[in-house]
Order: structure tokens, then sequence, then C-alpha cells
């Protein structure tokens, strides 16, 4: 093997060492996502790999056959991410089928334009942490696999340079990048939605509240700690008795689920807000639905949304993304004091046959001429000494789940509790239907945002009474007091299973976990939540009033037109600054090293020369001729060079032609 061989080699295995590690960083938290047979897959393939970088006997075998192979595990996994996701278009086996040929590039390092080919790769993989979220870990995670892709492409450049100056290097390239990152950020127009809607699978695996309800369907996210929405008030927020965040409302019932009806919506309110009034911005995580889960009862005016008969407040297509929105609540305002005969008949219909007991209860709760607010009363009393358990371990039901829990177990959530309830109501001829949503919250003492989590996920019951309209009743309350006024961990029994963070021994980590989320939620509403709205709204302060694509455009050229001239500038500055007999021979060195002689280290002037005349007869002379000129210059005499000298060696090195 010749010394430009040798060379070649060694550049290439440095590259490829770093771009092992880029290619681990930026799959690492993919691994989330993959299937465990690609995590498997990919993980024994880059394992392969840093054992034939360490030890070259260990690798691929050569020529056809290691191409053979290549084909045969790309086509194996191919096929087995068609088998898994049942087709290949979509963000999933997108993701999937990206993360495989990154792992398969990795034993294709025969060039520099196989490395570069590979940094693309995982340039692009990085990107795709976003398809999945946007939190600050995936932003620094992403961060941290751009900057070793950035040390990878400078090994091939400066292959000679240690592991330190490849770092520093980089640090300095991707410095001087933030500020035009900064300004592409303010000034690159927004498209509405995300810029990665794909079909079939783009929002998969989105859990939260559903639109329907039978036992079990909420006590499921009792322990999910994920963060449903959070809520910020500039004065002091609600008492906890006014925190019910109104969702899907159900009226319809088969003697198991409960459904809802389908309501009206208009542009506005179907009642008019009255009373002590909260205003505060509520920040939406994606569910891919339409509810915005407004506190009770939201205000009118609020951009993008619709009103619904049933009092929801709906955004015009699925929350699919973070989404901020300012809101008013009227907890007090009475609704439904002109209700619809339709509604009302539908809000007592039964299924034939059901439950029987619990209809023969309500028969004996009622009597001639009693008023519906009467009943009502006489029903809160009653399930009131049943003693019911709140529970999130409710035992399983049959077919007459009320019957059941009423008469038999007596044990169940918040679902069992208003399912039960609206039932006795509806046989007792009073209006009534299950509103589901969340309740409570809580509040970080860090940034004083109140958190709503999947764990507060609730329902209730609304009656409607001829002079009141709709009034809310809380059965769980009835049985449990404390879920109301100080959450789920309150209100459950000794002994019942309990979110990790809500455990009387993770005081210090909730403490930690105000304090990320804190951290967490000034990314989403300074970054994430930077939209086309607000970016307008940044233009204006800079005194562009109505600002279109040509004011942006125009701010964003201009913007970048500086950040490139005062870049050039600092740059100019500092080649002035630098000695001129080494900038000489530095670019004496990468003249040769284009050539394929890349100086090595320990390599004194004289020795490079001498390399590289035997590599290049025809330029021999002049090669030497320039190191010895240098090496005088530079350690022949103990004063500065003549500055006529230095420029007379630069003007040599300009004319070199390495044949």
């Amino acid at each position: 093997m010749t010394i430009a061989n040798t060379d070649r080699h060694d550049t290439l295995h440095k590259a490829s060492v770093w771009l092992l590690a880029t290619a681990a960083l930026t799959l690492a938290p993919h691994g989330m996502h993959l299937p465990s047979w690609l995590i498997i897959v990919c993980a024994l393939l880059l394992i392969w790999r840093a054992l034939a970088l360490r030890r070259p006997r260990i690798t691929m075998p050569p020529g056809l056959l290691h191409r053979m192979v290549i084909i045969l595990i790309a086509l194996a996994a191919a096929a087995g991410v068609r088998y898994h996701f049942g087709h290949f278009f979509g963000k999933e086996p997108g993701v999937a089928l990206l993360t495989l040929l990154l792992c398969l590039k990795q034993f294709e390092t025969n060039s520099g334009r196989d490395v570069r080919v590979a940094v693309l790769l995982s340039f692009f993989l990085q990107l795709g942490l976003f398809l999945y979220n946007q939190t600050l870990p995936i932003a620094l995670l992403a961060f941290s696999g751009t900057f070793l892709a950035v040390v990878t492409l400078l090994t091939l450049v400066a292959p000679t340079a240690s592991a330190q100056r490849s770092l520093r290097v980089a640090a300095m390239l991707v410095l001087q990048a933030i500020p035009f990152l900064l300004v592409l950020f303010l000034l690159f127009p927004r498209i509405p939605g995300p810029l990665w809607g794909l079909p079939a699978d783009a929002h998969s695996g989105v859990s939260g509240l559903s639109d329907t309800m039978e036992p079990g369907s909420i006590s499921a996210l009792g322990l999910s700690d994920a963060v449903a929405f959070r809520a910020q008030f500039p004065g002091t927020p609600p008492p906890p008795g006014q925190r019910y965040w109104r969702g899907p409302v159900l009226s319809i019932f088969d003697g198991r689920a409960w459904r809802p009806a389908t309501p009206a919506v208009a542009e506005h309110p179907a009642y008019t807000p009255s009373g002590p009034s909260f205003a505060y911005a509520l920040t939406l995580e994606p569910h891919n639905r339409r509810w915005l889960l407004g506190l009770e009862f939201p205000g009118g005016g609020v951009p993008r949304a619709r009103y619904t008969s049933d009092y929801q407040i709906l955004a015009e297509r699925p929350v699919r993304v973070r989404t901020r929105i300012d809101l008013h609540a009227y907890p007090e305002t009475a609704v439904g004091l002109d209700e619809d005969r339709l509604v009302l008949n539908g809000a007592r219909t039964l299924p034939a046959q059901s439950n029987p007991r619990a209809r023969e209860l309500a028969r004996t709760l009622t009597g001639p001429g009693m008023s519906d607010a009467v009943i009502v009363a006489r029903v809160i009393e009653h399930v009131r000494q049943l003693e019911l358990t709140y529970t999130l371990r409710p035992p399983l039901m049959g077919g007459d789940a009320i019957d059941e829990f009423l008469f038999d177990h007596r044990r169940g959530f918040c679902e069992h509790f208003a399912s039960a309830f609206v039932f006795l109501m509806r046989a007792a001829g009073v209006p009534a239907r299950v509103v589901t949503g969340y309740q409570g919250g809580e509040i970080n003492p860090v940034d004083g945002t109140l958190v709503v989590r999947q764990s507060d996920a609730h329902a209730w019951a609304e009656v409607w009474l001829p002079d009141e309209g709709w009034r809310r009743i809380d059965p769980t309350a009835l049985a449990a007091p404390l879920r109301v006024e100080s959450g789920l961990s309150a209100a459950l029994p000794r002994g019942e299973p309990l979110p990790l963070m809500m455990r009387p021994a993770m005081a210090w980590l909730r403490e930690l976990r105000h304090h990320w989320e804190a951290l967490s939620n000034a990314w989403n509403q300074a970054v994430i939540g930077f939209d086309g709205e607000r970016q307008r709204q940044f233009i204006e302060r800079l005194g562009f009033s109505d600002p279109d694509w040509r004011t942006l455009s125009a701010l964003l050229g201009g913007s970048i037109g500086v950040l490139m001239l005062i870049l050039y500038g600092w740059t100019f500055i500092q080649r002035r600054s630098a000695d001129p007999l080494d900038l000489a021979w530095v670019a004496f060195c990468r003249k040769l090293a284009h050539a394929g002689l890349v100086r090595l280290p320990w390599e004194g002037p004289m020795d490079y020369a001498d390399r590289a005349a035997d590599a290049h007869p025809a330029s021999a002379a002049q090669v030497r001729e320039i190191a010895r000129r240098y090496a005088r210059l530079r350690y022949g005499s103990k004063h500065e060079p003549a500055r006529e000298d230095v420029r007379q060696l630069a003007q040599r090195i300009r004319k070199l032609n390495v044949k």
C-alpha cells in the first residue's frame, strides 16, 4: 500500500469513528418509537461496525460478497418493516427504513462522498425526531447529533487535526450558525399546521380522553402523569371547586357505554356569560380531537373556535400540535334555561330492560307531585348513604354494570359514579347527562402555571331543572369529597396504587419535576408557541405594520446579508491578525492534501517535502524549494522574517501545480 493510500485509509477510518458516534447519538432517541426487533437489528449492526473499526479483521466479507450481505440485510429488514406496519408510506415506516439505511451505510464508507451521504442522512433523521415531539430534550439531542456530524465533516477536511481541535472548530462553526438560526426562526414565514402532516399514522399514538365512556375508560388514565394542558392565570386562579374543564357531553346510553349526541354548532355561545370571570391562557397538548377543554363556561370571541349547544368549545380542526389560546371563563353562568324539548326528551331516555334494580330504586325515591329539585336532593342523599368507595381498581362488571356498582360491589371510579347517578335521574324522570373532561389541576410553584394531567380526567353529571337550567352535580364528591378539593391522591383509600409522583415519599422528585416542567413550559411558550400570529406581532413591534410575505422576505434577506457581512469581516480580521508565514505554510499543506498527501502530525517541513517529492516527481523541485524556504524563514533566524520574503514564498505556493 502506498503512502497516499495509507493517508486516505487513516482519514476514512477517523471519519468513520466520528460517523459511528453520530449515528448512535442520532438513532438512540428513535428507539422509543421503533419496533423492538428493528432496534435489535440496528444495535447489532452498530456494534459490529464498532468492532470492525477497533479490530479491522472483524469486518464484512470483501468485494461482491460484501455488497450481497448488505443487500440481503436491507431486503430482509425492509420486508420486516412492511410486515410490521402494513405499508411503506407514512411517518413510522419511513423513519424505520431511514434508520436501517443509516446503520447499513456505516459499512460503505469507502470514500469521502460515502461519509458525506451518511452525514446528510443523519441530519434528516435528526430532523425526524421532531416528527414525534418538539420538547426541549429532543431539541438538545438533535443539536448534539448535529454537532457530532459537523465534527465528522471536519475530519475529512483536516484529518491531521487532533480530536480536541476538531471539537473546538466544530463548536466555533455551530456558534457562528446560531445568529442565522435565530434570524430564520424569527423571520421565516410560518405555514399553518405542521410541516410534516403525513397520511395514516401522522398523528397516531395520541392518548387521552375519549368521546365514549364505559366502566374503566377513565380510571385507565388515573395513573398517567402525562400533561393534558396548562393554564396561566394573570391573577388568582379559581378555587378547586370551580376547576371543571369541559369536554365531551354524553347523552346516549346503550346500557353499558355513554356516547355523545350531535349538538348544534355556532360561532357564538348559546348562553349569555355572567358573574365573575377568570382570564387565562390555555396551552393544550395535542390530542387529535377538536375539544379545547375550556374552563366552564367560556366567553365568546375565541379565534378559529366554535361553540356547541351543549356548551363545549371546539377548534375548527383536530388539535394535532401544541395550541395556545386566550380564554375567559364565567363559572357561575346559568345555562340551558330555555333548553330544547328534544334535548330534554333525549336526556330522559334509557334502554329497555337494563339495570332493573336501579330502576326500582329510582321509583322508591320518587312520589306523586314531587318536584324535580326534590327528587335530585333525595337521590343525592341516598347515594351519600350508600357509602360507596372511590377506587382506581374497580372490579369487573357485567351487562348491568350500574346495578352491580350500586348494590353488589359498591366500588368504582368517577365514571361509575356519574353513570349511576345519571341513570337514577333518568329513571326518576329528571333530564340528566354525563359530562367528561378534567377536574382540578396542580399549581407549579416555580412559574405559577396550573398543570392538568391525564390523571385529572373526570366525569360528572348535569341535571336540568326548570328554574335553574343545567346544574352540575359531581356524584364522586358524595363519596370522596377530597377528590374535588385536593385531587386524586387525597381521595383514594389507603393502599391504592398512586402515580409515582403522587407518592408521599417522592416529594423531592416532585420538586425536580416542577423545575423541569417550568423550563419545558418556557420552551413551549417561547419557541414552540411562536406561531404566525406571534410572528406578526413581533414584526409589528419592529415598526412594520400589517406585515405580509414580501415584508418577511425583505427582512429575512436583509438580516442574512448583514450577518454574512459581519461574519466575513470578522474572518477577514482574524486572517489579517494571523502570522502570514503560517498562513502560507497552511496553504501549501492544504494544496498537497488535496493531491492526496496529508501532512502527518510528527512530520517536519523537509520530511513532508521529501515524501511529496517522491509521490510527485514532476513537482519535486518546486516542493523541496518551498519547504526549504519555509524552514529557513521559520527556523533560520531569531528575527521576524522579512515581509518581502514571505510574500515571495506565498507567491510560489500559489503558482505550485502538483502533478
